[in-house]
């Protein structure tokens, strides 16, 4: 399974994003149920932001829940993260990932680069 980002860029403090990941691959549709995303501050672990299933179910972070949405396109194979009411604290490294199930992510796209800044 290949993912490519896309999305990534610098805001102000109050801004919105919306990053994209596609997955390809041949065994993808039958091999992956969930998709989301990580992410990685400097200096910090890779935490959990969102994941959804096929189905639509969806877990998020605390730190993210109500101004995050995890969203996904079975049909493109794509999983889209819409963020707004953006902080300084949501500056990271945002990783796409995929898998069997939640909490189990066995794909990684290379990374999108989001900056919060004034």
């Amino acid at each position: 399974v290949q993912l490519v980002e896309s999305g990534g860029g610098s805001v102000q403090p109050g801004g919105s994003l919306r990053l994209s990941c596609e997955a390809s691959g041949s065994f993808f549709s039958t091999s992956i149920d969930a998709m989301g995303w990580h992410r990685q501050a400097p200096g910090k672990e890779r935490e959990l932001v969102a994941v959804i299933t096929r189905s639509g179910e969806t877990n998020y972070a605390d730190s993210v829940k109500g101004r995050f949405t995890i969203s996904r396109d079975n049909a493109k194979n794509t999983v889209y993260l819409h963020m707004s009411s953006l902080n300084p604290e949501d500056t990271a490294v945002y990783y796409c990932n995929a898998g069997p199930s939640i909490g189990f992510p066995s794909a990684w796209g290379q990374g999108t680069q989001v900056t919060v800044s004034s």
